[in-house]
């Protein structure tokens, strides 16, 4: 089947000012070496080349060497100075890689040309993984050229239909990036379709619970509010009119979805629709995990690394970060 031209609105031009903003922040830092998980096309060999000239990452290129030098001549790349981890096959440079991190050798790892799945599956390994004690999960950095600061939507990628338990990881590694990006003390917006409690809506349940659970400090370093429909959380309009009285309502930096499907539909109905341009990033493994896609075009490609980086180098005793 044919798909059409991937399009954005005219004004995806003009945005991501913020993600360049980022690139430029995590330039200032030495770059992450990074584990390149099977990167045999000239799409995803491509991307962790493009990091690694503008500062980002020193690429450990993780599959099988015929076909990333295969890649490389494809797209007139030279890897003479470039290390490559020969593996067998996609599933067993997901496992190498993984194991590389493990042991210190690396400090990020970046999906090539495989499903998200694969490597996920490595990264998840109860017995040879990165687990820690938190549920990992992926934050989208979103600049929408209508909304007057940089957004994330969580989760939209890893948590299918998360519990009240994985939700507080979710939104704890949300404040956790938010915070290495430069916001103080982000708002944190619990979303729903409605902003009442009620039992015949799980997910306001969930909301009143995890701002309970900020109240008891298990969740620590935001200011929660929810449940809130999305009008309320970035609109001080919409809330004026529901009579809500909130320091997150209106002005949110973080959105909390009920399940990965509303927030992949919400994601990308802000990058088709909105203009907006997105990155992201997978937490709560032992170390920065780059999910890029053969749809991101470069600008996101480096906004991900960037992020890795500014993450990764703020958790470094002693280092001062943005903050």
């Amino acid at each position: 089947m044919n798909h059409p031209p991937r399009t954005r609105s005219h004004s995806a031009a003009g945005t991501a000012r913020r993600l360049d903003e980022l690139v430029a922040a995590a330039r200032r830092h030495a770059p992450l070496r990074t584990a390149v998980v099977h990167p045999v096309d000239t799409v995803s060999l491509l991307g962790a080349i493009e990091a690694e000239r503008a500062g980002l990452i020193t690429p450990v290129l993780v599959g099988p060497a015929n076909r990333i030098r295969a890649a490389a001549r494809a797209a007139h790349i030279e890897l003479a100075d470039h290390t490559i981890e020969a593996t067998e096959h996609s599933h067993a440079a997901a496992a190498r890689a993984v194991q590389m991190a493990r042991r210190g050798e690396v400090d990020a790892i970046m999906k090539g040309a495989l499903h998200t799945d694969e490597v996920m599956h490595s990264v998840v390994d109860p017995d040879n993984g990165l687990r820690t004690e938190r549920r990992i999960s992926h934050v989208f950095a979103i600049d929408a050229p209508h909304y007057p600061r940089l957004l994330f939507i969580t989760d939209a990628a890893v948590n299918i239909y998360p519990s009240l338990e994985d939700k507080r990881d979710i939104v704890q590694n949300a404040i956790d990036l938010a915070q290495a990006l430069g916001v103080r003390t982000p708002r944190v917006a619990i979303l729903s379709a409605v902003e009442l409690v009620t039992p015949k809506i799980k997910s306001t349940l969930d909301a009143a619970a995890l701002c309970k659970m900020a109240d008891r400090g298990q969740i620590t370093g935001g200011l929660l509010d929810g449940p809130l429909a999305f009008d309320n959380a970035v609109s001080r309009a919409a809330a004026a009119t529901k009579a809500i009285t909130s320091g997150v309502a209106g002005r949110a930096d973080v959105f909390v979805v009920p399940d990965l499907e509303a927030g992949n539909m919400l994601a990308k109905q802000l990058e088709y629709l909105a203009g907006a341009q997105l990155a992201g990033i997978v937490l709560g493994a032992r170390v920065p995990i780059m999910l890029t896609s053969r749809a991101d075009d470069a600008r996101s490609r480096l906004a991900s690394c960037a992020i890795a980086v500014l993450f990764a180098r703020r958790r470094v005793p002693g280092h001062r970060g943005r903050r």
